[in-house]
C-alpha cells in the first residue's frame, strides 16, 4: 500500500505528500481532497496576502477616523487630550464616538435640548485623560452624563482652570 502520493494541488504546483500517518484506506481520498486545494506556500502566500490587505484596510479606516474625530475636536472646541503618545489618537476617537453616539441618545433621539447638550459638552471638556476616554469606549451614549460625574481628578487634565 503506498504511503507517498504525488499531488497536483489546484494552484498548478505538484508536490509529493507523505500520508503515512493516515489509515490506509484514506489516504487515496485524502490526496484527492489535497487536489483540489492550493499547495502549502501558495495558501501561505495567499494568507499572508489576506492578511496584508486586512492590515492596509483597518489603517485607512482608522486614519479616517483619526482625521473625523480632530476634525470634530476643533470644530467643538474639545482640548487636547493627555496621556501616553500611543493612547492619544485612541482617546481621541473614542472621546468622538462616545460623545455622537451620546449625542444621537439624548438629543436627536431623546428629549434633551441644545442648553442641556451645552451643559454636557462643558464636562466633557474637564475629562482630558486619553485613558479615561478610551475605558469608556463601550459605553452606551445614554450613560455619558453619569460617567463624566464619575470621573476622578485624576481623569481631569492638568489645564483644567477648575483646579
Amino acid at each position: 500500500m503506498p504511503t507517498s502520493f504525488e499531488v497536483v494541488h489546484n494552484c498548478g504546483h505538484t508536490v509529493i505528500h507523505d500520508l503515512s500517518n493516515r489509515s490506509a484506506d484514506r489516504r487515496a481520498s485524502f490526496a484527492r481532497w489535497l487536489a483540489g486545494r492550493d499547495c502549502t506556500d501558495c495558501w501561505k502566500a495567499a494568507r499572508d496576502a489576506d492578511t496584508q490587505s486586512k492590515e492596509e484596510w483597518l489603517a485607512a479606516k482608522r486614519a479616517a477616523e483619526q482625521e473625523a474625530a480632530a476634525a470634530w475636536a476643533k470644530q467643538f472646541d474639545m482640548p487636547q487630550l493627555e496621556g501616553p503618545e500611543k493612547a492619544l489618537d485612541w482617546g481621541e476617537r473614542s472621546r468622538h464616538q462616545l460623545m455622537l453616539s451620546a449625542h444621537t441618545a439624548l438629543v436627536v433621539e431623546g428629549s434633551w435640548d441644545e442648553a442641556d447638550w451645552a451643559e454636557l459638552e462643558d464636562k466633557a471638556r474637564l475629562i482630558t485623560r486619553a485613558g479615561w476616554w478610551i475605558d469608556q469606549r463601550d459605553a452606551e451614549g445614554s450613560d455619558l452624563l453619569e460617567l463624566l460625574d464619575a470621573a476622578g481628578e485624576d481623569d481631569r487634565g492638568t489645564e483644567n482652570p477648575f483646579r
